[in-house]
């Protein structure tokens, strides 16, 4: 693989990323943005430049040459749901990203800043005499949307099944599963159950995600610090007590639900030592989140009538083998279960770079207006 390739994934207070030459990581970075920087901003979209720059300067440091960058890759945002694939950072894509129509979060950075260092790299290959342009992509983003028109069909018209996951790392690990059998992701069924922060089960059909829940929006299993899907009259009873605001309930879905809701920690590293020390009410729960992530694995099973090739265990949480031998005794009967840990964004995102190099990949236009 010829190319160099910078990967760019914005978090909350971090700013990752990665420098891969010729298919090598050559380092991974994790710049971290002090809380006193952090609050000099009022919104994270303000944070641009100061992020920007903080890359730059470590590149400097690292003596990597701005000319020298091929792609600039980053992680999706949230936007308007679109197919998965590969996009082109375009005006109508950092339009929709700076204004947070489909929600502000940290991650619509990324695509910001890859596109400025995209035109910085082409300012120093200009001074230098090259003509060959640099250009910024997103791959995969987590509101893509391929999901089977049957599967959106929720109880109430008003509310449709949505979709948003980690549509990153869940269709890399089908590429990869695809290659150990000699195919490719279009000749393959797979359901992936990515296990970390949130919690998302895939279902990928010749190339497509066609059903998939929406890991932030209250539909799913159990996470760290999600409720995952909650009973609803239960919920109403407590949206109108008039103990918690607004705001209380959804941080409680999505914040302070799941273990920490339970033990107060997101950590399931230290849950698991506890479960394995005999702590009852951590083995229960334990359990009870390993029987979540089983059923959705078996409910989207049966959207192809239960003819799927491999199901995935990914994400952080796959590191575990107390819970993934839980999850596999469960669900084995379906299909063959692959376990790939790990969050792997960086080395996806570096992947479809060198799919983009090697003209593998069709190049998207992003547009609001047409998935």
């Amino acid at each position: 693989m010829k190319g160099r390739i910078l990967v760019v994934n914005t978090g909350s207070t971090s700013t990752k990323i990665g420098f891969y030459d010729a298919g090598e990581k050559l380092f991974e970075q994790n710049l971290t943005h002090s809380a006193e920087e952090v609050a000099r901003y009022d919104s994270v979209m303000d944070q641009t430049g100061m992020r920007r720059d903080a890359i730059i300067s470590f590149l400097e440091e690292k003596g990597i040459a701005l000319e020298t960058i091929d792609i600039s890759m980053a992680r999706g945002g949230l936007i308007t749901p679109i197919r998965t694939g590969v996009y082109i950072v375009n005006r109508e894509m950092r339009d929709a990203l700076m204004a947070g129509r489909e929600g502000v979060h940290a991650c619509n950075l990324s695509a910001l800043l890859a596109d400025d260092i995209a035109v910085l790299v082409n300012e120093a290959r200009a001074a230098k005499g090259i003509a060959e342009k640099c250009h910024a992509y997103i791959a995969d983003p987590p509101m893509a949307d391929e999901m089977l028109p049957e599967v959106k069909v929720g109880g109430l018209p008003e509310f449709p099944r949505r979709t948003l996951f980690h549509a990153l790392n869940s269709r890399a690990m089908v590429r990869r599963y695809a290659r150990s059998v000699g195919k490719t992701n279009k000749e393959v069924t797979v359901v992936v159950a990515h296990m970390g922060g949130g919690s998302s089960v895939s279902l990928h059909r010749n190339g497509l995600v066609v059903d998939v829940n929406d890991s932030l929006g209250g539909d799913g299993p159990i996470s760290p610090e999600r409720a995952g899907s909650v009973p609803g009259f239960q919920l109403v009873e407590k949206c109108f007590s008039g103990q918690w605001t607004k705001e209380q309930i959804k941080k409680r879905l999505v914040g302070r639900g799941g273990a920490v809701a339970y033990f107060g920690t997101n950590d399931f590293r230290e849950l698991v030592t506890r479960a394995q020390n005999g702590e009852k009410e951590c083995e229960t729960f334990i359990k009870g989140y390993c029987i979540s992530f089983a059923k959705y694995i078996a409910a989207v099973s049966t959207v192809v009538c239960g003819k799927v090739d491999a199901i995935i265990l990914t994400g952080g949480i796959a590191y575990s083998e107390y819970i993934t031998a839980d999850i596999k005794e469960r669900v084995s009967f379906i299909a063959p279960v692959y376990v790939y840990p790990g969050e792997n964004e960086l080395e996806s995102l570096a992947e479809n770079g060198y799919g983009i190099l090697a003209g593998e990949f069709e190049i998207k236009e992003y547009s609001s207006k047409v998935i």
